[in-house]
Protein backbone atom coordinates (compact mmCIF):
# COMPACT_ATOMS: atom_id res chain seq x y z
CA UNK A 1 0.00 0.00 0.00
CA UNK A 2 1.11 3.73 -0.96
CA UNK A 3 1.37 6.35 1.76
CA UNK A 4 1.51 5.85 5.56
CA UNK A 5 2.53 2.59 6.92
CA UNK A 6 -0.57 2.73 9.21
CA UNK A 7 -3.21 2.90 6.23
CA UNK A 8 -6.58 4.07 6.67
CA UNK A 9 -6.26 4.06 10.01
CA UNK A 10 -3.85 7.17 9.64
CA UNK A 11 -6.94 9.26 8.41
CA UNK A 12 -8.86 8.25 12.14
CA UNK A 13 -5.71 8.87 14.16
CA UNK A 14 -5.46 12.40 12.15
CA UNK A 15 -9.07 13.44 12.40
CA UNK A 16 -9.53 12.24 16.47
CA UNK A 17 -6.73 14.82 17.14
CA UNK A 18 -8.83 17.62 15.80
CA UNK A 19 -11.13 17.83 19.19
CA UNK A 20 -14.41 20.13 18.28
CA UNK A 21 -16.18 22.24 21.13
CA UNK A 22 -20.23 21.99 21.24
CA UNK A 23 -22.28 24.47 23.05
CA UNK A 24 -25.85 23.23 23.51
CA UNK A 25 -28.68 26.09 23.87
CA UNK A 26 -31.76 24.81 25.27
CA UNK A 27 -34.31 25.73 28.01
CA UNK A 28 -33.20 21.97 29.80
CA UNK A 29 -30.27 19.95 28.88
CA UNK A 30 -31.99 16.66 28.48
CA UNK A 31 -29.87 13.73 27.00
CA UNK A 32 -28.25 15.39 24.26
CA UNK A 33 -24.75 15.35 26.15
CA UNK A 34 -24.77 11.31 26.51
CA UNK A 35 -26.54 10.59 23.09
CA UNK A 36 -22.48 13.43 22.01
CA UNK A 37 -20.74 10.92 24.45
CA UNK A 38 -19.70 8.52 21.28
CA UNK A 39 -18.14 11.46 19.38
CA UNK A 40 -14.88 12.95 19.60
CA UNK A 41 -16.42 16.48 21.25
CA UNK A 42 -16.30 18.59 24.05
CA UNK A 43 -20.20 19.34 25.21
CA UNK A 44 -20.77 22.21 27.03
CA UNK A 45 -24.31 23.33 27.96
CA UNK A 46 -26.01 26.71 28.33
CA UNK A 47 -29.47 27.57 29.38
CA UNK A 48 -32.19 29.74 27.53
CA UNK A 49 -34.97 31.00 28.37
CA UNK A 50 -38.25 29.30 27.63
CA UNK A 51 -40.52 30.29 24.73
CA UNK A 52 -36.89 31.84 23.21
CA UNK A 53 -35.40 30.26 19.98
CA UNK A 54 -35.73 26.57 19.59
CA UNK A 55 -32.97 24.46 20.68
CA UNK A 56 -29.84 24.91 18.89
CA UNK A 57 -25.87 24.06 18.84
CA UNK A 58 -22.91 26.24 17.96
CA UNK A 59 -19.81 23.95 16.52
CA UNK A 60 -16.85 25.37 17.15
CA UNK A 61 -12.92 23.51 15.65
CA UNK A 62 -9.78 25.46 17.95
CA UNK A 63 -11.97 28.08 19.23
CA UNK A 64 -13.16 29.13 15.49
CA UNK A 65 -16.61 29.07 14.74
CA UNK A 66 -17.73 26.63 12.58
CA UNK A 67 -21.25 26.81 12.41
CA UNK A 68 -24.95 26.55 13.94
CA UNK A 69 -27.22 23.45 13.59
CA UNK A 70 -30.92 23.53 15.26
CA UNK A 71 -30.74 20.36 17.46
CA UNK A 72 -34.37 19.41 15.58
CA UNK A 73 -31.58 18.55 12.90
CA UNK A 74 -29.90 16.21 14.83
CA UNK A 75 -32.79 14.47 16.38
CA UNK A 76 -34.00 14.00 12.79
CA UNK A 77 -30.90 11.68 11.76
CA UNK A 78 -33.86 9.62 11.12
CA UNK A 79 -34.82 7.32 7.90
CA UNK A 80 -36.35 8.31 4.57
CA UNK A 81 -35.89 7.79 1.19
CA UNK A 82 -33.25 9.72 -0.82
CA UNK A 83 -33.76 9.95 -4.95
CA UNK A 84 -32.23 6.37 -5.94
CA UNK A 85 -34.79 4.92 -3.40
CA UNK A 86 -32.25 4.09 -1.33
CA UNK A 87 -32.89 4.22 2.82
CA UNK A 88 -30.99 7.23 4.61
CA UNK A 89 -31.50 10.05 6.95
CA UNK A 90 -33.74 13.45 6.49
CA UNK A 91 -31.62 15.04 3.41
CA UNK A 92 -31.60 18.51 4.98
CA UNK A 93 -30.54 17.22 8.29
CA UNK A 94 -28.05 14.86 7.39
CA UNK A 95 -25.84 17.35 4.87
CA UNK A 96 -26.18 19.73 7.94
CA UNK A 97 -24.92 17.16 10.52
CA UNK A 98 -22.38 15.85 7.96
CA UNK A 99 -21.08 19.14 7.44
CA UNK A 100 -20.75 20.71 10.56
CA UNK A 101 -19.76 17.41 12.25
CA UNK A 102 -16.57 16.47 9.87
CA UNK A 103 -13.07 15.70 10.73
CA UNK A 104 -15.08 14.23 14.17
CA UNK A 105 -14.23 11.05 15.08
CA UNK A 106 -17.25 8.92 16.28
CA UNK A 107 -16.32 6.08 18.61
CA UNK A 108 -19.73 4.37 17.90
CA UNK A 109 -21.30 4.62 14.36
CA UNK A 110 -24.56 2.50 13.23
CA UNK A 111 -24.80 0.44 9.74
CA UNK A 112 -27.56 2.98 9.25
CA UNK A 113 -25.59 6.13 10.11
CA UNK A 114 -22.83 5.29 8.21
CA UNK A 115 -24.88 4.70 4.69
CA UNK A 116 -26.58 7.85 5.30
CA UNK A 117 -23.26 9.32 5.15
CA UNK A 118 -22.08 7.52 2.22
CA UNK A 119 -24.91 8.78 0.30
CA UNK A 120 -24.19 11.81 0.88
CA UNK A 121 -21.15 12.24 -0.77
CA UNK A 122 -22.32 9.11 -3.65
CA UNK A 123 -24.94 12.02 -3.83
CA UNK A 124 -22.00 14.76 -4.21
CA UNK A 125 -19.80 12.93 -6.63
CA UNK A 126 -23.17 12.26 -8.54
CA UNK A 127 -23.33 15.88 -8.80
CA UNK A 128 -19.76 17.11 -9.81
CA UNK A 129 -20.42 14.01 -12.10
CA UNK A 130 -15.96 14.15 -13.02
CA UNK A 131 -13.05 12.78 -11.23
CA UNK A 132 -12.69 9.69 -9.72
CA UNK A 133 -14.54 7.79 -6.68
CA UNK A 134 -13.22 5.17 -4.16
CA UNK A 135 -15.71 3.07 -2.24
CA UNK A 136 -14.58 -0.11 -0.30
CA UNK A 137 -16.80 -2.69 1.24
CA UNK A 138 -15.94 -5.45 3.40
CA UNK A 139 -16.98 -8.29 1.83
CA UNK A 140 -19.03 -9.71 -1.32
CA UNK A 141 -22.31 -9.94 0.45
CA UNK A 142 -21.97 -6.09 1.57
CA UNK A 143 -21.42 -5.50 -2.18
CA UNK A 144 -24.34 -7.02 -3.86
CA UNK A 145 -27.02 -4.75 -2.62
CA UNK A 146 -25.09 -1.64 -3.82
CA UNK A 147 -24.02 -3.18 -6.92
CA UNK A 148 -26.93 -1.66 -8.85
CA UNK A 149 -26.49 2.09 -7.40
CA UNK A 150 -22.41 1.73 -8.32
CA UNK A 151 -22.78 0.56 -12.05
CA UNK A 152 -25.47 3.55 -12.57
CA UNK A 153 -23.39 6.18 -10.93
CA UNK A 154 -20.83 5.04 -13.80
CA UNK A 155 -23.07 4.82 -16.20
CA UNK A 156 -24.64 8.09 -15.59
CA UNK A 157 -21.76 10.38 -15.40
CA UNK A 158 -18.35 10.20 -16.23
CA UNK A 159 -16.63 9.42 -12.53
CA UNK A 160 -14.07 6.91 -12.92
CA UNK A 161 -15.61 4.39 -10.28
CA UNK A 162 -13.26 2.30 -8.24
CA UNK A 163 -15.06 -0.74 -5.97
CA UNK A 164 -12.72 -2.89 -3.76
CA UNK A 165 -14.41 -5.59 -2.02
CA UNK A 166 -12.47 -7.90 0.75
CA UNK A 167 -13.64 -10.81 1.83
CA UNK A 168 -10.58 -13.12 0.24
CA UNK A 169 -9.88 -14.77 -2.62
CA UNK A 170 -13.30 -17.13 -2.26
CA UNK A 171 -15.35 -13.97 -2.76
CA UNK A 172 -16.73 -13.89 -6.22
CA UNK A 173 -18.42 -10.13 -6.02
CA UNK A 174 -20.74 -9.64 -9.72
CA UNK A 175 -18.73 -7.53 -11.94
CA UNK A 176 -19.75 -3.84 -12.62
CA UNK A 177 -20.08 -4.33 -16.55
CA UNK A 178 -19.39 -0.73 -17.45
CA UNK A 179 -16.13 1.09 -19.34
CA UNK A 180 -15.44 3.64 -16.65
CA UNK A 181 -15.96 1.49 -13.74
CA UNK A 182 -13.18 -1.21 -11.81
CA UNK A 183 -14.03 -3.93 -9.24
CA UNK A 184 -10.70 -4.94 -7.06
CA UNK A 185 -12.00 -8.05 -6.19
CA UNK A 186 -8.95 -8.78 -4.43
CA UNK A 187 -7.62 -5.82 -2.45
CA UNK A 188 -4.86 -5.70 0.21
CA UNK A 189 -6.11 -7.56 3.24
CA UNK A 190 -5.63 -4.21 5.19
CA UNK A 191 -8.57 -2.79 3.18
CA UNK A 192 -10.91 -5.47 4.77
CA UNK A 193 -11.19 -4.04 8.06
CA UNK A 194 -12.76 -0.63 6.53
CA UNK A 195 -15.66 0.65 5.05
CA UNK A 196 -14.20 3.65 2.78
CA UNK A 197 -15.44 5.91 0.73
CA UNK A 198 -13.17 8.76 -1.45
CA UNK A 199 -14.25 11.51 -3.70
CA UNK A 200 -11.43 13.58 -5.13
CA UNK A 201 -13.90 16.36 -6.21
CA UNK A 202 -13.06 16.18 -10.10
CA UNK A 203 -11.99 19.63 -11.07
CA UNK A 204 -12.36 20.75 -8.05
CA UNK A 205 -10.93 19.90 -4.71
CA UNK A 206 -12.86 21.71 -2.46
CA UNK A 207 -15.29 19.02 -3.74
CA UNK A 208 -13.88 16.54 -2.30
CA UNK A 209 -15.07 14.32 0.27
CA UNK A 210 -13.58 11.13 2.35
CA UNK A 211 -15.09 8.59 4.95
CA UNK A 212 -13.52 5.61 6.54
CA UNK A 213 -14.92 3.59 9.09
CA UNK A 214 -13.06 0.40 11.15
CA UNK A 215 -15.58 -2.11 12.61
CA UNK A 216 -15.57 -3.09 16.10
CA UNK A 217 -16.44 -6.67 17.50
CA UNK A 218 -19.45 -5.61 18.38
CA UNK A 219 -20.41 -4.94 14.93
CA UNK A 220 -20.54 -0.97 15.38
CA UNK A 221 -17.76 1.18 13.97
CA UNK A 222 -15.47 3.46 15.12
CA UNK A 223 -15.61 6.37 11.78
CA UNK A 224 -15.07 9.67 10.94
CA UNK A 225 -16.01 12.20 7.30
CA UNK A 226 -13.73 14.80 5.88
CA UNK A 227 -14.38 17.25 3.81
CA UNK A 228 -10.83 18.78 4.27
CA UNK A 229 -8.92 18.49 1.06
CA UNK A 230 -5.42 17.71 3.02
CA UNK A 231 -7.01 14.72 4.22
CA UNK A 232 -9.13 13.64 1.33
CA UNK A 233 -5.48 13.68 -0.52
CA UNK A 234 -4.04 11.62 2.12
CA UNK A 235 -6.69 8.94 1.99
CA UNK A 236 -6.18 9.12 -1.47
CA UNK A 237 -2.47 8.12 -1.26
CA UNK A 238 -2.72 5.19 0.88
CA UNK A 239 -5.54 3.82 -1.48
CA UNK A 240 -3.41 0.85 -3.66
CA UNK A 241 -2.62 0.62 -7.17
CA UNK A 242 -4.36 -2.62 -8.10
CA UNK A 243 -5.79 -4.14 -10.61
CA UNK A 244 -9.08 -5.12 -10.92
CA UNK A 245 -11.88 -5.92 -13.44
CA UNK A 246 -14.03 -4.38 -15.70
Amino acid sequence: MAGDEDGLRAILDAAERRRKSVTHYAPEAGDLAERLDTRNLDVEFRPIPPGGPEPFLVVRDGGRFRGAMPVEALREYAVTRNRRGAVTEDPEARAIVTELLDDTVFSSLSKRQLLSTVREFEDRALRVGTGTLHTGFQSAAAFAPQRELYRALAAETALDVHVYVGGGKGAEPEPLDEPNATLHADPPEELGRYWFLVFDGGEDPEQGVALVAEQRPDGSFRGVWTYDPELVDRALSLLPAVEGER
